[in-house]
C-alpha cells in the first residue's frame, strides 16, 4: 500500500499542467500514487499527462468538487493529498510529511506560498503545533491566513472514508464546507510550519470568482 495518494484534478490547465506534474512526479520520498482526473477537459492537457506514469480516471466534466471525490474513491494510499493542477508542491514535501507523521494522525496541515504571475510571492510560514484534538487545532488553524484549502492537508483516508466525508458538487470555495469540518471531527491533527505547496494566483481562475451563488 502508498503511503500517499496524490489526487489531481484536470480542466483546461495546458499551461499549468507540466509544471504541475513535474514537481509531483520528482519527490524525494518513493511510496506514493498519483490519481488525475480528467474533468472533460477540452484543451491539450491530457496529451501532457499522457507523458506521466500515474493513473487516470476519466470523467464528463462535472467540477472540481466531483474530481477530487472521485478520485479520493479510488485512492489506495494511507494519506489522501490533494494537489491543483496549476499549483506545485515541494520536490521533498512528502518526506518531510512522512517524518512529520505520528501513528494515527488524521491530519496533518503543512503550510503555503502564494504565487502571482508577476513571480512575487508571500510565504506564510505559520506556527508549527504537536498533535492534539481537532477542537484544539481548530481554534489554532483559524488564525492562520487560509484555513479551509484542501491542498494543505494530508488526511488519513480511512479516516476520510469512515466519516463519509465529500467535497459539495457545484460550488466554488467548495473546501470551506468540507475541511473546517474535518479537522474538527479528527482525533489526532498536528501542524508543521514548513512551506510545502506553491499555490498559484490566477485573476481567471475559479477561485476569483464574483458568483456568490456558486460561492
Amino acid at each position: 500500500m502508498p503511503k500517499f495518494s496524490i489526487i489531481i484534478p484536470v480542466y483546461n490547465v495546458e499551461k499549468y499542467i507540466k509544471e504541475c506534474l513535474d514537481s509531483v512526479m520528482n519527490q524525494t520520498y518513493n511510496n506514493y500514487e498519483v490519481i488525475v482526473v480528467n474533468d472533460g477537459t477540452k484543451d491539450r492537457s491530457m496529451d501532457i499527462v499522457k507523458n506521466y506514469e500515474v493513473k487516470v480516471i476519466n470523467q464528463e466534466n462535472q467540477g472540481l468538487s466531483a474530481a477530487r471525490n472521485i478520485g479520493a474513491s479510488k485512492a489506495k494510499g494511507e494519506y489522501i493529498l490533494f494537489v491543483d493542477s496549476d499549483d506545485t508542491i515541494e520536490t521533498d514535501l512528502l518526506q518531510r510529511l512522512d517524518k512529520a507523521l505520528e501513528k494515527d494522525t488524521d491530519l496533518i496541515r503543512y503550510q503555503l506560498r502564494e504565487v502571482y504571475e508577476d513571480k512575487e510571492s508571500i510565504d506564510y510560514k505559520e506556527e508549527s503545533f504537536s498533535t492534539c484534538s481537532g477542537e484544539n487545532a481548530f481554534k489554532k488553524i483559524c488564525k492562520y491566513h487560509i484555513v479551509e484549502a484542501a491542498p494543505v492537508y494530508a488526511i488519513r483516508r480511512e479516516f476520510f472514508e469512515k466519516e463519509k466525508f465529500e467535497f459539495a458538487k457545484g460550488m466554488v470555495h467548495e473546501d470551506f464546507g468540507l475541511i473546517p469540518l474535518i479537522i474538527m471531527k479528527a482525533k489526532k491533527v498536528k501542524s508543521i510550519s514548513y512551506i510545502g505547496y506553491n499555490y498559484r494566483q490566477r485573476s481567471n481562475s475559479i477561485m476569483s470568482t464574483n458568483d456568490y451563488k456558486k460561492t
